[in-house]
């Protein structure tokens, strides 16, 4: 069975793999089998395939990619209770250690011992099968797609964000970066209760889906207007009361507290490769409250209800699909960064 296949940077195949062929014989007696039908592009996985690592994780030999999935368990487990043949679900891609002190106090997303899709040396799911724990499979209502059930994953990063953020009704915030983390992130935000959500980014088109997707959001062209200053006109001298920073850029992080609020809070959720500069001094005097987040936990059935009862729409998000044998020029394209495209999936053979 072929699988999309990440060879070494800067080179994909489409080919069988014998040892996830092998590997996926095996079924749990607390697993599910699925048969994978969307999968979404993510950052991450374009960042392997054009870096060849992210920080301390390296691709040192041929990994198969994808973590962002939705399909139909095919196969039960013999203990398996919640799920069965048929069932439409979705999946989260991070599997840690039960016993660990990190699962046991409920953060098992900062496990050392997670074991996450598409990220080395563990294997992603672009491909026609896999075995999964039921615990972390998620049955989809009638009315969720496989496409929006794709979206769960990115959409989850951004509801733990919103949570980390104590959002209270009538917020102001301020989400840096309208990629595909961004927008879920103010959409969040949104549904969380804030009054008003603006979005930044140098790209106007992407400023342009972030407004389309609701009146509440006010997107920001940064190379043109200053974010703070429009902040500040708009809550007279105040300033917004959180602040997610969702671009990974060093410049942005370091400009994090500029248009925040006394006793705001900042999350932190792009990624840095590098340590990035902190002005201490402009937390300090607003008494500021900084989280950071590291993907997620426990957020996959919330995302899933709001998807179902329509407090979220993700559907304008995801911008183009592809057949599984058009995967090589999808991320091809998805490495070129197009202005106009959010989110990018694949659909598997049925």
């Amino acid at each position: 069975m072929k699988s999309l296949v990440l060879e070494k940077k800067d080179e994909l195949s489409l080919r069988d793999f014998p040892a996830i062929d092998r590997e996926e014989e095996v079924l749990g007696p607390r697993d599910v089998r699925i048969k994978l039908h969307t999968v979404g592009i993510c950052g991450s996985d374009v960042h392997y395939y054009t870096h060849g690592r992210i920080g301390p994780f390296v691709v040192k030999e041929p990994m198969i990619l994808g973590h962002e999935a939705s399909g139909v368990v095919i196969e039960t487990g013999s203990e398996v209770q919640t799920l069965k043949v048929g069932d439409r679900v979705c999946m989260e891609p991070g599997i840690p250690d039960p016993n660990s002190r990190a699962t046991r106090l409920g953060m098992y997303n900062v496990d050392p011992a997670v074991r996450f899709w598409a990220t080395p040396p563990v294997h992603g799911i672009l491909r026609p099968t896999c075995v999964h724990p039921e615990a972390f499979t998620f049955k989809l209502p009638d009315n969720v797609s496989f496409a929006e059930a794709a979206m769960v994953e990115p959409l989850a990063v951004g509801v733990h964000a919103a949570t980390k953020a104590r959002v209270k009704p009538g917020d102001i915030g301020v989400v840096m970066g309208a990629g595909p983390i961004g927008l879920v992130t103010a959409l969040s935000a949104l549904a969380a209760g804030c009054a008003r959500v603006y979005v930044t980014d140098l790209a106007e088109k992407k400023l342009e889906i972030a407004e389309s997707l609701s009146p509440a959001i006010t997107g920001v062209n940064v190379a043109k207007e200053d974010v703070a200053a429009l902040v500040k006109r708009h809550t007279e001298g105040w300033g917004a009361d959180l602040v997610f920073e969702a671009t990974g850029s060093p410049k942005a992080a370091a400009q994090v507290f500029e248009p925040l609020a006394p006793g705001g809070c900042v999350v932190m959720i792009g990624g840095q490769p590098d340590p990035v500069s902190y002005d201490a001094g402009a937390a300090m005097v607003r008494e500021a409250r900084v989280e950071n987040i590291f993907r997620y936990a426990h957020v996959f059935p919330r995302c899933v209800a709001m998807l179902s009862s329509g407090a979220i729409d993700v559907k304008p998000l995801i911008t183009r699909t592809f057949e599984f044998e058009d995967s090589v020029r999808a991320f091809e394209i998805a490495a070129s960064a197009p202005p106009a495209d959010v989110k990018m999936q694949i659909e598997l053979p049925q």
